[in-house]
């Protein structure tokens, strides 16, 4: 089932999962396209197989900086549809890809029923949470150099090694200015990290990057292997029941 390219939709049991199928619709998602504006309803509930969801505060003066990625590690307004429908933040596709798209109000009436799959999502949203928060102290105390390699870390293990990225745009995910991203950039590829040209950018060596990230890889890596290996565990014995 294609559903299951998603790691959520993929961890349910058969059964629930098969309830979940007619009424989930696989989707394309292009690049900046916008999935959700600020304080407004969310039209749809998207589990990504690929590419990047980004959710990204827009501040007064016209910058902006990203707080959490979506891949196809996660869900993006599963939490809404459940309670309000509300975007607190504006919702962009960062890299193109596909997922598996199904209502808000039809989410919220599946959850209720299928209490494995509400909590599955509830303990995402923690872990959703945990990212942001890890995001902000990140971008409060570290560096950018530290920053840019967290950063592209988490690309990396949701969309690979190559990357569409101008400049400009990763600035404006990183809230710094052009030139800041240009020298960082330049240093790394130097040293063999990546290379960057036209806007394609890709990482040679991920773990000469991971070790020049910050704390924040790791401790949002950590994070998810840790929220989520009781649903492996859980998963494989309700498979075998």
């Amino acid at each position: 089932m294609p559903h299951a390219s998603n790691f959520l939709l993929g961890r349910l049991v058969p059964a629930t999962l098969a309830r979940l199928g007619p009424h989930l619709s696989v989707v394309e998602l292009a690049a900046g396209e916008v999935l959700a504006e600020p304080h407004q309803h969310i039209r749809r509930v998207y589990f990504p197989h690929s590419g990047i969801i980004s959710s990204i505060v827009e501040l007064s003066d016209g910058s902006t900086i990203e707080t959490g990625m979506v891949g196809h590690d996660g869900v993006f307004g599963a939490s809404q549809a459940l309670d309000d429908k509300v975007s607190l933040n504006l919702v962009t596709v960062q890299i193109p890809g596909k997922a598996s798209a199904i209502g808000p109000d039809r989410l919220r009436v599946l959850a209720n029923e299928l209490p494995d799959f509400k909590a599955l999502l509830i303990k995402y949203e923690q872990f959703f949470l945990s990212q942001v928060q890890q995001t902000a102290a990140c971008n409060a105390v570290h560096d950018i150099e530290a920053r840019t390699c967290k950063w592209l870390a988490r690309m990396h293990d949701l969309a690979g090694p190559d990357l569409l990225l101008t400049q400009e745009f990763f600035a404006r995910m990183m809230g710094v200015r052009r030139t800041s991203v240009t020298t960082v950039a330049g240093a790394l590829q130097g040293a063999g990290l990546i290379s960057y040209s036209r806007g394609r950018l890709h990482i040679h060596d991920i773990e000469q990057i991971r070790k020049r990230a910050c704390e924040c890889d790791d401790a949002v890596r950590a994070n998810f292997q840790r929220m989520f290996a009781d649903v492996e565990a859980d998963t494989r014995i309700q498979r075998c029941v």
